[in-house]
């Protein structure tokens, strides 16, 4: 690995000179004055003084080469939709969209929420706010009223763009109605909520604040917006991400080391290439989906398929375990990029269909979310024949901490292993409690950053440096280091192993949830004394949450049809407060909660007992049956 190694430690001791070369690959208004500036650490400001805009290097910087090739292609298995935008389309439809936004008040620096399902339209409102200089905050569309209030009164939105409806499964969710219910619930209003009408479900438009984009946009249907050249550190996006506090934190991202960071991502690790095709299975609502649906492959020249539906459903609605595999075929797609968990229920299906398909367009198959098991990498590896690259980073982190960067020099992967640190990237494994870093192999620690942080990662936690400074740079004794919150080992060759959260965040089929955010709603219903809530391993979702609950009245524990009907009570609480993402997948009532003489809850005990693993020392633990009890009942 001699170039990569020489690649990797020029970025590590000459990060200027580094990232003033990878800033070529995009376009800048204005040259950057200074490349980087350390004066505030832990705050990084790269290509201080330089200008640009995202949607200018997605879309209008492409215009001259490739205007009429693909760059937007929407399949939806749930309405049975295939269509593909051209550069010069996607051009267009994002000029109406800006049009639209401008005419509802929408200026430089205002936030736009964005609450929508995987359609067009949502790709082309957050390059209209990228456009125009707005901010926009894309909110998970699976996410209930409750979740979708906080992110309202947090990020203070001056417009909200909605669908009525989105489908999972042939299920149709109204959106509409949970939105209507979230601005009542949050202290914040919108001056206007844009819609866009699928037909899927009825909508009551509230008089003077709603608007359908349908009418809009037929408004604006030439409309010329020119694109706002912004400063390289002001703020293009914040999206949320779920901490260890019930209070969700929105992770802000800068414009001009974000565009870079993913121009060499797309070049160095992901090997994409101008002219191709482009496919994650993701959702917009989460980081993959900015970085890597929309943003990421643009800025490359690919086209990017956006995909609404299930990886076992046909376009016809009809099973078809091979749906995506089709789409590789028909599309050309020569990089994909999807999660543990959607391989694993296709590993369900018959194994046939790997094979069913011309594949020969496909170079990499890149896995990311949550740890991907060597079971599952080994069953892909060896049906579709392809390297499969797993990669491991966070909404923090905006792009791959570890991976493999083919792109630069072609570097065996290890199957369990995400791979090696990145370019920009100073990963150490510390001690918890001393900080001291664990140099030998093996040696299971935190897994750390070194500051400086490259481009693309968070500037901080919106309305909120001191917490970002108190949450990620300071839970490490006596050293200055942002935390990852994972566990984890180095071997003898350099390849790091996640082995596992430190804090309370769960990860249920590579969607962070906060075990807190879950008990607080759990908390709330009026029937439960205490609740602790722990993530538990499972063969599907990677992860599970598990309630335990210790109930105001003992009719729960003694009645098995008591127990039964609180349980379905709580778990629809968390659906409607939280969504169905959030829903615990047992809820258990127990007498008592084991915790320490201090009054600690041991989770941690509680988790480990229920993945039935040694819990460890317990001799803090106040009442020793508490923990018996959770034994007996599993």
């Amino acid at each position: 690995m001699t170039r990569y190694a020489e690649f990797y430690r020029q970025s590590i001791e000459a990060p200027e000179a580094f990232w003033a070369e990878q800033s070529g690959l995009i376009d800048w208004h204005t040259p950057p004055q200074q490349i980087f500036d350390a004066s505030r650490p832990p705050f990084a400001h790269w290509f201080v003084g330089g200008t640009t805009n995202l949607c200018h290097n997605a879309v209008d910087r492409h215009l001259a080469a490739r205007g009429d090739q693909p760059a937007l292609i929407f399949v939806s298995t749930e309405t049975g939709v295939e269509k593909s935008y051209s550069f010069k389309e996607l051009h267009a439809e994002v000029q109406r969209t800006a049009a639209s936004l401008l005419e509802l008040g929408v200026g430089k620096g205002d936030r736009v929420l964005i609450y929508m399902p995987m359609i067009p339209e949502a790709a082309f409102a957050m390059l209209a706010c990228a456009r125009i200089g707005a901010v926009h905050c894309v909110v998970f569309g699976g996410f209930a009223s409750g979740s979708l209030a906080s992110r309202i009164e947090d990020a203070t939105p001056r417009v909200i763009v909605s669908a009525d409806a989105g489908s999972r499964g042939g299920k149709v969710l109204a959106y509409k109605p949970l939105l209507d219910e979230a601005i009542r619930l949050s202290a914040h209003k919108p001056e206007a909520v844009l819609l866009v009408d699928r037909g899927l479900a009825p909508m009551v438009l509230t008089e003077g604040r709603d608007h359908l984009a349908s009418e809009l946009m037929e408004k604006h249907r030439d409309a010329q917006v020119p694109c706002t050249w912004l400063e390289s550190t002001e703020i293009s996006y914040t999206i949320y991400t779920s901490g260890t506090t019930g209070k969700p934190k929105g992770v802000q991202r800068d414009t001009g080391g974000y565009a870079v960071a993913l121009a060499a991502s797309m070049k160095h690790i992901f090997d994409g290439r101008a002219g191709e095709t482009y496919f994650s299975t993701s959702d917009i609502g989460w980081v993959v989906g900015h970085s890597y649906i929309v943003y990421g492959p643009l800025i490359a020249g690919m086209a990017t398929l956006m995909y609404e539906g299930l990886p076992t459903q046909g376009i016809d609605q009809k099973p078809d375990g091979g749906i995506w595999w089709r789409l590789v075929e028909k599309y050309k797609v020569t990089v994909m990029f999807s999660a543990p968990t959607a391989v694993r229920v296709l590993k369900k299906q018959d194994p046939a269909l790997l094979k069913k398909y011309d594949l020969s367009s496909l170079r990499a198959l890149f896995l990311a979310g949550e740890p991907l098991d060597e079971p599952t990498a080994r069953w892909i590896s060896e049906g579709l024949g392809v390297p499969i690259i797993d990669n491991y980073w966070q909404t923090e982190s905006g792009w791959p901490i570890l991976t493999v960067a083919n792109g630069v020099e072609r570097t065996p992967s290890k199957f369990g292993s995400p791979g090696i640190p990145m370019y920009g990237y100073k990963v150490k494994i510390l001690h918890e409690s001393t900080g001291e870093e664990l140099t030998g192999a093996n040696q299971k620690g935190v897994v750390a950053i070194e500051g400086p942080t490259p481009p693309g990662f968070m500037q901080t936690i919106w309305k909120g440096d001191e917490r970002f400074v108190d949450t990620y740079w300071k839970s490490v004794p006596g050293k200055l280091v942002y935390s990852t919150f994972d566990w984890g080992i180095r071997d003898e060759d350099g390849y790091f192993y996640i082995l596992g959260r430190t804090d309370d965040v769960i990860n249920v089929a590579g969607h962070r949830l906060g075990t807190r955010e879950i008990e607080e709603s759990v908390s709330g219903h009026a029937k439960v004394a205490e609740v602790a809530v722990v993530g538990v391993a499972d063969a599907l979702k990677g992860q599970v949450a598990m309630a335990f609950v210790v109930p105001r009245d003992g009719a729960a524990l003694s009645d098995a049809q008591a127990a039964l009907q609180l349980e379905g009570e709580i778990m629809k609480q968390v659906a409607d407060q939280l969504g169905a993402l959030a829903r615990p997948a047992r809820v258990r009532f127990v007498s008592a909660l084991p915790k320490t003489r201090s009054g600690k809850l041991l989770r941690r005990a509680i988790q480990a007992v229920c993945e039935q693993r040694d819990p460890g020392d317990l001799t803090t633990i106040d009442d020793p049956s508490t923990l018996q009890q959770i034994k007996q009942m599993l």
